[in-house]
């Protein structure tokens, strides 16, 4: 299959003039589409029969297994498990309440996003780029909803959905100092989270589970590791060799070493170096791995976007008479960290994937409970392992590809690729 629009990087073959980009891009009808893009030599119409056939045949067997041949009871009768692993039955409002605060953060900062960068875009073309962002998400809860027989689910759907939309109208509507109060709202809401979630009486970390463990985890070690990793970073390209050298050290040392080995090494024999009143608890030991290592790989990241910065910008600075550390914070490095956007955001999801790899020290994630729960006394023996792990797929695939569409939507907005 050959994408027209593509022009041929063959060495000898003349690609034919550029396209002029103020010219309005040809749209072709279905049926010429189809034909210029997939039927449009025989190897392109033989390639494409051939992987349209093994798609539908796969994608056939999935749905039948999905829809017709799975026994979903064991995920239904264990899916406040997946959500919250162990957490304490008698407080599961604070993860309701949780979630709430969480929808009314998210649309407080979208409604703050819209007002700072005013009304540009019409009300049709909005609801359609929300709903091609927010898909996955809205399957998910469609899931959830099916699996449920209670109408509890449903009432706390339609009260964070109408959180989304009062907390965006007002953001929309801030001005001036309003709407720094709302930036630094939105600030707190992980805060928020987490104090509804284990304090005045709530359960500590070490009670958390299933995909609410895995989404602290993946929190957590993202917003730890980017600042480490970006001070990583500017220290390998520092002119002081201690910088440099401790830099360099770090990054070769944890990017050289296996995830999994740097996990059972944090809880299983942390507690031989560091006094038993002192050591942490498993949830911050595990933290602090996601922390290290993945701070290893941002730091790689953001050395690759600051050496894309064309050297000739930061001689004219200087030339201007700016210190080099406002060189580097208004010039190089929001540059550097606009190219790494789409890298930065692969690592990020590796990271929310890696977060099941804690199964290895017994933490009750989401993959672990999929492995627990077909040992049950009820499924113990009928093979429903299958089932509970492609819910556990299902649930990463949404996280994923959300983080994917998002980044998406930030290379346009930042122009990634284009200027």
């Amino acid at each position: 299959m050959t994408d027209p629009a593509v022009p041929s990087l063959a060495a000898g073959v003349d690609a034919g003039p550029a396209p002029d980009p103020t010219q309005p891009e040809l749209r072709l009808p279905p049926r010429q589409w189809v034909k210029a893009n997939l039927f449009r030599t025989p190897a392109d119409g033989i390639i494409t029969v051939v992987v349209g056939s093994l798609l539908a045949y796969f994608g056939y067997r999935f749905l039948r297994f999905v829809l017709v041949t799975a026994e979903w009871e064991i995920v239904r009768r264990n899916l406040t498990t997946f959500m919250v692993g162990r957490y304490d039955r008698t407080q599961l409002w604070r993860p309701s309440a949780a979630v709430s605060i969480g929808a009314a953060g998210a649309g407080l900062l979208a409604g703050l996003l819209q007002g700072v960068a005013g009304p540009h875009r019409s009300r049709a073309r909005t609801v359609r780029s929300v709903a091609g962002r927010t898909w996955p998400l809205a399957l998910l809860v469609v899931a959830l909803l099916a699996l449920t027989r209670s109408l509890g689910p449903l009432l706390l759907v339609v009260i964070d959905i109408a959180l989304i939309l009062g907390c965006r109208a007002l953001g929309r509507r801030l001005r001036g100092r309003g709407r720094t109060a709302g930036f630094v709202a939105v600030a707190l809401v992980p805060v928020a989270m987490v104090i509804v979630l284990s304090s005045f009486g709530g359960v500590p970390w070490g009670g958390w589970g299933g995909l609410l463990l895995n989404v602290f985890l993946a929190a957590a070690g993202i917003s730890l590791c980017f600042p480490l990793g970006l001070v990583l970073a500017l220290g390998r390209r520092s002119n002081l060799p201690v910088a440099r050298v401790l830099s360099v050290a770090y990054i070769e040392l944890f990017r050289g070493v296996p995830l999994v080995a740097l996990i059972l090494m944090g809880v299983l024999t942390l507690g031989f170096f560091v006094p038993q009143g002192l050591a942490p608890g498993d949830i911050v030991r595990v933290i602090a791995v996601f922390t290290v290592f993945t701070s290893a790989y941002v730091a790689e990241i953001v050395r690759g976007g600051l050496q894309s910065v064309p050297r000739g910008q930061t001689e004219a600075a200087k030339a201007l008479g700016l210190s080099p550390t406002r060189i580097t914070a208004f010039i190089v490095l929001p540059q550097a960290l606009r190219a790494s956007i789409p890298a930065l955001v692969g690592q990020f999801i590796s990271l929310f994937k890696d977060t099941s790899l804690v199964f290895v020290v017994g933490l009750p994630e989401v993959l672990r409970v999929a492995f627990i729960i077909p040992q049950q006394a009820d499924f113990r023996g009928q093979g429903r392992l299958t089932e509970t792990l492609v819910f556990a797929m299902f649930v990463f695939w949404v996280g994923s590809y959300t983080m994917s569409r998002e980044s998406q939507r930030l290379e346009r907005r930042f122009g990634v690729g284009e200027r």
